[in-house]
Formats: structure tokens, C-alpha cells, sequence
């Protein structure tokens, strides 16, 4: 039986906090954490290769979600003292579980995609909050795929996954270029549909039913000129109020439920 970390100092510890606080680490290791009961539910449940489970027994509870990740199979648990979990964990009241997975990204020409899906197209996100968001309305929506165009943020950051209660194993996330992006929906047959100010098209007003892409931008600039250009089409979500838009996860929920009521019918 492993003895428990309880110095702040062994160099798994080191190696965790990297981990947790930087990108590059994630990307050199291929290594990422996964904190939170449901967020390490999800994860096991969706085939994502968890390679350890760190547990501190002074923060664990009884509870038959806890109980089933702690019997997991072919997985290793290391227990670590308090100070120790504090040391690793992003946030607090997560169950006093943390898992370390390897990241094992899809690619565009991996994606299982239905009949007619239902693709939701980000461009150059930048805010891991608004990613995790728009993954939940992915999940909700049983939406095919969430692509990303040219990401500000990589998909393991914590916020990422705490914002997204782990709906980023959920769904199938590809990062990608504009470009490969682009001759994928033209390959695929798929309709683009990018949502912009200066649209004339009404969101609610559109076909949605076939094959669709919907395209967001960011909250600061909204799409470059090269998904306005490419795009089949441009809508937008009418505004009767004294600002022009909405936080682009609210939006990208309006014009996705838009498209599951129509597709309902």
C-alpha cells in the first residue's frame, strides 16, 4: 500500500500545482487534472484515460458517487494529507477528489457526426468561463461537436472544466484552424450560420433544421472578416434594449435551443 504525501515539497506535488497553473506544462506532459466528484464522473464515464486519483480521507465523504470513483478499476489512488490537497487544488468544496488523465485531443477527421448536425463553431475564445458555458449548452442541446477555432484558452484548463461541470468529456471538442474548419463544412455539405451585429437576418428567422454550423465570435470584436466572408449566412438575435448584444455563451444558447425547437417540429 502507497504511503501518503505529506510534504508540500515531493516533487509529485510540484509536479501537480505545474500542471494545475500552466499551459505549456499540460501540453508538455500531456497531462491535465480533473477536479470535482461529477467533473471525474464524467470523465470516467466518457472514456477519458484517468491515470491516478489523488484523495485527501479528510475531505472525502461517504457518498455513493465517492465510494464508486474511489472502487474505479485498473486506476491507481494515492491518498494525500490536507495540506498536501489544498496544495493541488484549484478550488474549493470538490470533494476531495483530484484525478490526473492524459489529454488526448480529437481532430477534425475524428468527429462521429450525425445525419444532420448540429455543429457550434467558436472562434479565437478567449474566456475559459464563456467555453465551459457554451459546453454546457452543448451537452443540453446534444449538440454533434464544439469547435474551436484558433483558441485563446486550451481545453484542460480547470476553468474550463469546472465552468463546463465536466460537460467538456461530454461533448466532442476538436481545436482547429479557420481554414481546416471551413473545408470541413464544405466537404461535410454542413450550412454556416455566423452570428453578427450588423446581420439582417433574424436568428428565429432561419432554416436551421438542415445541416448547420453555428459561429460565434468573441464578446470584444465578434468574427474576423474570414468566417463573416465564408460564412453561408449572417443572423442575429433582435435586441430591444440599449445594448447591442448579449454575452456570447447566452447567445450561443438562444440560436442552438432555436435550432432544437425547429428540428422538435
Amino acid at each position: 500500500m502507497k504511503e501518503p504525501i505529506v510534504s508540500l515539497q515531493n516533487p509529485r506535488v510540484k509536479l501537480l500545482v505545474k500542471l494545475r497553473e500552466k499551459s505549456s506544462e499540460r501540453q508538455k506532459q500531456g497531462l491535465f487534472l480533473i477536479e470535482g466528484i461529477q467533473e471525474i464522473q464524467l470523465a470516467l464515464q466518457s472514456g477519458v484515460p484517468v491515470r491516478e486519483i489523488f484523495h485527501c480521507p479528510a475531505l472525502t465523504g461517504k457518498s455513493p458517487e465517492t465510494q464508486a470513483i474511489l472502487q474505479t478499476p485498473k486506476t491507481a489512488f494515492q491518498e494525500v494529507s490536507l495540506p498536501v490537497f489544498e496544495k493541488i487544488s484549484y478550488r474549493k468544496h470538490s470533494g476531495g477528489l483530484i484525478a490526473l488523465a492524459a489529454y488526448r485531443p480529437l481532430s477534425l477527421s475524428d468527429l462521429e457526426l450525425s445525419a444532420k448536425p448540429l455543429l457550434i463553431i467558436l472562434e479565437a475564445v478567449e474566456k475559459p468561463g464563456n467555453l465551459g458555458a457554451i459546453l454546457r449548452t452543448a451537452d443540453a442541446a446534444k449538440a454533434d461537436a464544439v469547435i474551436v477555432c484558433d483558441p485563446k484558452t486550451d481545453l484542460c484548463n480547470p476553468n474550463v472544466i469546472r465552468s463546463s461541470l465536466g460537460c467538456v468529456f461530454t461533448t466532442q471538442v476538436v481545436a482547429a484552424s479557420s481554414g481546416e474548419t471551413l473545408a470541413l463544412l464544405r466537404e461535410k455539405k454542413i450550412r454556416s450560420f455566423a452570428a453578427a451585429l450588423t446581420a439582417t437576418e433574424l436568428y428565429h428567422e432561419t432554416d436551421l433544421t438542415g445541416p448547420t454550423a453555428i459561429v460565434m465570435g468573441t464578446e470584444s470584436t465578434g468574427l474576423t472578416e474570414t468566417w463573416l466572408n465564408e460564412a453561408d449566412a449572417q443572423i442575429k438575435i433582435p435586441m430591444h434594449g440599449k445594448i447591442d448584444s448579449l454575452n456570447v455563451s447566452t447567445s450561443c444558447a438562444i440560436i442552438v435551443f432555436e435550432a432544437v425547437r425547429q428540428r422538435a417540429q
